[in-house]
């Protein structure tokens, strides 16, 4: 089986979809492995090093994805790489597909067998293969480091002979992976924190980590959670009492990050103009929805901004801003997804079309969409399995939505 790895062309993406480290571990399971030149430099991994994995290095992406049975991306292939992939060919990345679903149809017409590996089901066996909360977690990190390097104060209790300094005060709103990683670091750093879901069950994760769980109305939270472990959208009655309460507790924070997410729409909007400008000079609010619009009214996606003294970061990728750390756990997410399913007498990654893994991220399969979620109405039924089913590529679990608000 030949595996290929692709450099990402996209804006702002550093991250790559294999490592040295699971390039060797394919090669062991009998693979091929081919990466493109270049792929690696974003997360300072050399092509010398994919050579000494056992990869072959070549300079493009078409020679790269030449005879390739699985193509391995992080963000989606732009038009000109969809074309670089061969009819029968496997793909696996992080589709976006509620943000572009006309490529569902795309990757159909070419004959490209598609994963995708956002679309993960939440369930026990697929945890270490779940690409988007490993990448949630280093986002939730990261943002209080980036929140920290902007704030103009110390972030703990500091007792010195010229007086005390107080802690600063963090504020998470969104309690998934990345939130309560934004809390776990922040209480590191020594600052006071409080935090809000929309989930009652996120309260007892909260206070588990030293933070202080704070809402309007508990009682209305308690059929806020989907059976996927999803936030669900509140009431509009809800957000107006929630937005209120937020008003009055972020005028007394110096640093907020939110991280509300809802699949396939914009990001909600938590806090408004009048909220930031109400904050005091010299407060930092961290956005890590800015790819979606941001939570905030003000949010500048890409960029940092100051309005009244009050910086918004609404960077892009911030997992890709810890490049090889977020690439190490990304390749290995994919690793133990291939390697869950690889038949090590034929070397192949067999595809399983009724497990419910694939049942989740499979979107076409032989020029069909088989996905139900994007499916026609009338869709052609799949033909039945063939041997060129042995391929088939890795996928996970979506975190965006967990910190829905």
């Amino acid at each position: 089986m030949k595996i290929a790895v692709l450099k990402e062309t996209r804006a702002d993406e550093t991250r790559v979809a294999a490592s040295p480290e699971t390039v060797k571990k394919f090669v062991g399971l009998g693979a091929e492995v081919a990466v493109q030149a270049g792929a690696g430099d974003g997360a300072r991994f050399s092509d010398a090093e994919y050579r000494d994995a056992g990869a072959e290095v070549r300079p493009s992406a078409a020679d790269t994805a030449q005879s390739a049975d699985l193509v391995l991306k992080v963000q989606r292939p732009s038009s000109e790489e969809l074309r670089v992939l061969g009819r029968g060919a496997r793909l696996a990345a992080v589709l976006s597909l509620f943000d572009e679903p006309d490529s569902v149809e795309a990757y159909a017409r070419l004959g490209v067998d598609a994963f995708a590996l956002d679309l993960m089901p939440r369930i026990t066996r697929a945890q270490s293969m779940d690409v988007l909360s490993s990448q949630s977690n280093l986002a939730g990190y990261k943002a209080v480091i980036d929140a920290a390097a902007y704030f103009g104060k110390a972030l703990p209790m500091m007792m010195t002979a010229a007086g005390t300094i107080a802690p600063a005060k963090v504020f998470v709103m969104g309690a998934g992976v990345a939130g309560l990683q934004a809390i776990a670091t922040a209480r590191r750093l020594g600052a006071v924190v409080s935090a809000t879901d929309v989930r009652l069950a996120a309260k007892e994760q909260v206070e588990s980590l030293g933070a202080t769980f704070v809402t309007v109305d508990e009682e209305a939270m308690k059929d806020a959670e989907t059976a996927a472990g999803y936030a669900k959208e509140m009431s509009q009655d809800f957000q107006k009492r929630q937005a209120e309460f937020v008003a009055e507790h972020i005028k007394k924070q110096d640093i907020v990050i939110t991280t509300a997410l809802i699949p396939g729409r914009p990001a909600p909007k938590l806090i408004s103009e009048e909220m930031v400008r109400a904050m005091r000079p010299g407060s930092v609010i961290v956005d890590l929805a800015a790819v979606q619009g941001g939570n905030v009214a003000l949010t500048r996606p890409g960029d940092a901004i100051e309005i009244d003294g009050v910086t918004i970061l609404g960077f892009n990728n911030v997992p890709g801003r810890l490049a090889a750390d977020a690439s190490s756990l990304l390749a290995r997410n994919i690793f133990n997804f291939i390697s869950a399913f690889w038949d090590e007498d034929k070397r192949e990654f067999v595809v399983d079309w009724d497990d419910d893994i694939f049942k989740g991220v499979a979107l076409t399969r032989d020029g069909a969409v088989i996905h139900p979620a994007f499916a026609s109405e009338d869709p052609a039924p799949a033909p039945a399995a063939t041997t060129k089913d042995a391929a088939g590529d890795d996928a996970s679990a979506s975190e965006g939505a967990d910190d829905a608000g």
